[in-house]
């Protein structure tokens, strides 16, 4: 990815969102944007030492930068402010409710650098904005398939074009489960763990051969559609073939596939005129959730068929 593809925040989408008061900079000052979601607590800045880092940052003062400032003249105050109100840092926010340091301000005022105030305590304003930033910059790719929500599991489903995806995905959201994403899903990774959402687009809709786009909403309800989910699950459509071998006993799941780094376990499931595709799934699901609950009932099944051939043996 180039430069000019980095994702970015707006920092005035950060304003915004947690409601920060303004206390430096006009209108243009506010264009600028955040590409790291991770914060910065100029320490090392203010105690006069430089070192090589990120400056990309979001600069947080809190009670303890503020009781620093104060035992700092006003040279050694605009000596340091100067690395943290630079062309590269996005913006600093003072917390707690905090006065702005004079000194401060006036280096702001100079360079028409953005200054906000929270009322919110320091690790409160870094959990947030990191978590937030870290969604909004996560890396993002978009997968064909429709993702569902089945007893609480995502499930992803795929499988080449004509296997009847959609279908399914409505007759499981007739049933009771939950859509994300019909025919493409935006899928990002947050904290090593993968979630899907549908592109703005196609939010809410379903595609449907012979019938054409409905409104799932509309049609089955609110509570049948969730703007984003975790991926637990790939279920993979395959034709059924007679000559292939399929799984009979159900054997532990090794298969995985990886998206974007992550693994994520997949099932396999033939599909062939007379199979109720939307039954095995749901069936599909609730066996995986028990054997992440530690039950397998393969394994139960094995167990039962040994111990029945050790009494015929004992005949």
């Amino acid at each position: 990815m180039s430069d000019n593809d980095e994702k970015k925040v707006m920092i005035t989408e950060i304003v915004d969102f947690f409601g920060l008061e303004q206390l430096t900079g006009n209108a243009d000052s506010l264009n600028r944007w955040v590409v790291i979601p991770d914060v910065n607590r100029p320490g090392f800045e203010l105690s006069g030492y430089f070192k090589p880092t990120e400056p990309r940052r979001v600069v947080i003062i809190g009670n303890k930068e503020i009781e620093y400032i104060s035992h700092l003249n006003e040279q050694q105050q605009r000596e340091r402010f100067g690395s943290i109100t630079d062309g590269l840092t996005p913006m600093i926010i003072i917390t707690k409710n905090n006065e702005i340091p004079p000194v401060l301000k006036a280096v702001a005022m100079e360079r028409n650098f953005p200054i906000f105030r929270s009322g919110a305590d320091t690790y409160r304003v870094m959990v947030d904005l990191i978590t937030f930033l870290d969604e909004r910059l996560a890396p993002e790719e978009t997968l064909s398939g429709d993702l569902v929500v089945v007893y609480g599991k995502g499930i992803m489903i795929t499988g080449e074009s004509g296997m009847g995806k959609s279908e399914i995905a409505m007759e499981l959201v007739r049933d009771g489960q939950v859509l994300i994403a019909d025919d493409r899903v935006d899928v990002q990774k947050i904290h090593n763990t993968i979630y899907g959402q549908a592109p703005a687009l196609l939010r809410g809709m379903l595609e449907i051969r012979g019938i054409g786009i409905i409104d799932v909403e509309r049609m089955f309800g609110a509570n049948k559609l969730a703007e984003r989910h975790r991926v637990d699950l790939v279920i993979n459509l395959v034709r059924y073939e007679a000559s292939e071998e399929y799984e009979r006993i159900g054997d532990e799941m090794t298969s995985s596939t990886r998206i974007m780094g992550i693994s994520i376990p997949v099932m396999s499931l033939p599909v062939s005129p007379g199979r109720s595709m939307c039954s095995l799934i749901e069936t599909a699901v609730s066996n995986f959730i028990l054997k992440q609950e530690g039950y397998n009932s393969t394994e139960e099944f094995k167990d039962r068929l040994h111990t029945e051939l050790i009494k015929k043996n004992n005949r």
